[in-house]
């Protein structure tokens, strides 16, 4: 059995394969900056050998018995759980992530693939009423196909777990592409999966590249459904491709939360989450707070806490686990200190942080630093753009009133804060928000709840019962017996 380690970085139908093309993308460690290996990219025959090969293994995996597909989720998630030393390595030497939260992103994929394993007998249809003399109408979940799943750079692992799991729980084959940014611990992860799994050979395929193979996913004629989770000129290209089939599309996209600080929110609170949000992962998570509306009564307190947590954050070789590690690209940390540079220029003011990191960690990768704005309007970029990376702007408001209006004032709707100790107004706002998700006085979310976002931020959503079922159709079977 050929494996990834042989230099064939394709998965598919149950075997790794050499590359046929002579087009490969390098991958680099954001901390050194050297390049860790290159790895191939599919050419559309490639593309396309997966696809077929899901579409001939789809019929006889759907009818498995449902525990049978549960029972392989439930192992995946044994063995994910047993490499994650070794798999975190990786992933901190190819991403940035700081040590822990590399670990944690592990540990989480093997906590998502185990709960989703948990629906194999939890797929639940209808029985109705019939409208005829003896009738019966029964209402069944199906699954749709084959799943083509993009995968981002920020959470390599864990965003392809929470794909691949669904998917196959519910019936269905997938490939899936992982970044061209992060493509080892993906590939890693198979290898793994592949030596000790009795994975059928068609269920999982794995195919890496850049755009050109994710369009490729996208427009191919055996893809029932897409599921994918990057920016939104990405997700409006992929439905823009998938509407010549009217291939099923499921979007996570980008996101601008807004963080509400009341007059009477507890500032300790308040301080500790926005800066572990704005933080984690160097910024680069579509969740994080990306905008803090306070309170004019409370603006100096909180801003002069923020201010000294930010400056306290430690940034450093993510191997040694410090509070921070590096941007994921050259790219990545360059669009950042633009949109500092640009709300400079549009009259905010650099209260700790900014463009220029005085006293880097190394004389190589790429270092950005916590950076709070201040004296920010609503009107400016910073407010409104996405910025994936550690900046935060913080917005005096008048009322609760106002704080809902400018949080609302966005195209995007994933995910919102709310730090306030009133009872009602913690309802009221968390009602008025448009976005999928609300946080009141915390952070974070569970497998159990439910990730969507609303407006430009996608579609489809993630996690829980409704991530579940999404990967499912309805299917109508009318029962006559008269």
């Amino acid at each position: 059995m050929r494996t990834r380690r042989d230099q064939a970085p394709f998965y598919i139908d149950g075997e790794w394969h050499t590359a046929e093309g002579s087009e490969s993308i390098p991958v680099h460690d954001p901390t050194t900056e050297e390049e860790l290996v290159s790895v191939p990219a599919a050419t559309d025959a490639e593309v396309r050998r997966a696809t077929t090969a899901a579409r001939a293994a789809q019929p006889d995996w759907q009818r498995r018995p449902a525990k049978e597909r549960g029972d392989l989720v439930r192992e995946i998630a044994d063995v994910v759980e047993a490499h994650v030393d070794t798999l975190a390595d990786t992933l901190v030497a190819e991403q940035g992530k700081t040590r822990s939260i590399a670990e944690y992103e592990i540990a989480a994929s093997a906590d998502i693939a185990r709960y989703m394993s948990e629906w194999d007998r939890r797929i639940e249809g209808d029985v109705v009423p019939g409208s005829e003399r003896r009738q019966s109408i029964n209402l069944l979940r199906k699954p749709y196909g084959v799943v083509a799943g993009i995968v981002p750079w920020n959470f390599p692992v864990s965003v392809f777990v929470r794909k691949f799991a669904p998917a196959v729980v519910t019936g269905n084959t997938a490939v899936l592409k992982p970044s061209e940014l992060t493509p080892l611990t993906t590939l890693e992860l198979v290898d793994v999966i592949d030596r000790e799994v009795d994975l059928p050979p068609g269920v999982l395929n794995v195919v890496s590249g850049g755009g050109a193979v994710g369009a490729g996913l996208v427009s191919d004629p055996d893809v029932d459904y897409v599921t994918m989770t990057g920016n939104v000129d990405t997700g409006k290209a992929i439905m823009r491709n998938a509407a010549d089939d009217l291939t099923r599309v499921s979007l996570e996209l980008g996101g601008k939360a807004p963080a509400i600080v009341t007059a009477d929110a507890d500032l300790e609170t308040a301080v500790e989450h926005v800066v572990a949000s704005r933080t984690i992962n160097a910024g680069q998570v579509c969740t994080c707070v990306e905008r803090v509306y306070v309170h004019e009564d409370v603006r100096e307190a909180f801003e002069a806490r923020f201010v000294e947590a930010m400056r306290d954050v430690e940034i450093g070789d993510p191997r040694d686990d410090p509070d921070m590690g590096p941007q994921v690209s050259a790219g990545e940390l360059e669009k950042t200190n633009e949109a500092i540079r640009r709300a400079v220029e549009q009259g905010a003011t650099v209260a700790t942080g900014g463009v220029t990191v005085e006293d880097p960690p190394a004389e190589t990768g790429y270092w950005t630093q916590p950076t709070v704005l201040t004296d920010v309007d609503q009107g400016m970029d910073v407010v409104h753009e996405e910025v994936f990376g550690p900046v935060a702007p913080v917005v005096a408001v008048e009322s609760v009133d106002q704080a809902v209006e400018f949080a609302n004032d966005s195209n995007y709707g994933l995910s919102s804060y709310v730090f306030t100790e009133r009872y009602r107004d913690a309802m009221r706002i968390a009602e008025d928000l448009e976005f999928g998700e609300t946080f009141v006085n915390g952070s974070g979310g569970a497998q159990q709840g439910h990730h969507i976002g609303w407006n430009e931020s996608g579609m489809g959503g993630e996690d829980g019962k409704y991530g579940a079922m999404k990967y499912t159709q309805i299917k109508s079977v009318y029962h006559n017996f008269g």
